[in-house]
């Protein structure tokens, strides 16, 4: 018994450190955000990173969604014998929280994956220690563009991904399921309402948040050579996950 509560307590301690540490870093990046100048020419090349070299997997991805759920919608239609929930059921499961959730867990893979791997390497070939000595903070100069993009982008990707998940929902919905066009996107159309847009989107800059800030605190943290580059950005995709799971339950509890 000592031992259990010795492992419990240990990781305890270990998890609440982590978390405090993210915390601060999270603040320290807000005062930085709002200390001038800000790096434009950085910002936009983050931006173009985290964002746009995004679209095709992020594509991908949403016009699986959308036609996965519009064949699953319609097989429960033909149960309860009406098929005008399929348009409804699509819109409203992508924009609330598929379209949400699977971008920013995608991009947890791409992105914070990305973000931990270049600061990571940065910190154990002494890159970071270099921009100190130089008299450059590196949360400034490294973590604020990357945080800025991130909260930019994200959101972006995920309308994006909202309006293709939807069209690929569409397709299968006319052309397969044989529900007329019109009906179709009358049926989208009266399911959502601004508060299911903007929740959507209220997720995904929390999201966004998450993957950035995670991605800098782990890549930071890196140490031990190219094996702790790999360790870290294992630990950096998993952690954000679970927080991006964790995040979009009690967003939802909250918004809806």
């Amino acid at each position: 018994m000592k031992k259990f509560f010795e492992f419990i307590g240990r990781w305890t301690t270990y998890i609440l450190k982590r978390v405090g540490e993210v915390v601060i870093l999270f603040f320290r990046t807000l005062s930085w955000i709002v200390r001038p100048p800000l790096d434009l020419k950085n910002i936009t090349n983050q931006m173009i990173e985290i964002g746009i070299k995004s679209f095709p997997v992020v594509s991908l991805v949403a016009l699986s969604i959308g036609m996965v759920s519009a064949l699953q919608g319609g097989y429960v239609g033909r149960l309860v014998e009406t098929m005008g929930i399929v348009a409804g059921g699509v819109a409203l499961g992508i924009v609330r929280e598929l379209g949400p959730v699977l971008t920013a867990l995608i991009l947890a893979g791409r992105v914070g994956a990305g973000i931990t791997a270049e600061l990571g390497t940065m910190k154990v070939t002494e890159q970071i220690d270099a921009l100190e000595t130089l008299a450059t903070n590196p949360i400034k100069y490294l973590a604020v563009p990357r945080f800025i993009a991130g909260i930019i982008m994200i959101p972006i990707l995920t309308i994006y991904a909202n309006a293709i998940g939807i069209a690929g929902g569409y397709f299968i919905g006319v052309y397969k399921l044989g529900i007329g066009s019109k009906q179709y996107i009358d049926g989208t159309i009266e399911a959502l309402t601004t508060n299911d847009i903007s929740s959507g989107l209220i997720k995904a800059i929390v999201f966004g948040a998450i993957i950035t800030i995670i991605g800098c605190y782990e890549g930071f943290k890196t140490e031990g050579g190219a094996e702790g580059v790999g360790k870290a950005t294992t630990l950096s995709v998993v952690t954000s996950c679970v927080m991006i799971l964790a995040a979009d339950y009690f967003l939802t509890a909250a918004l809806f």
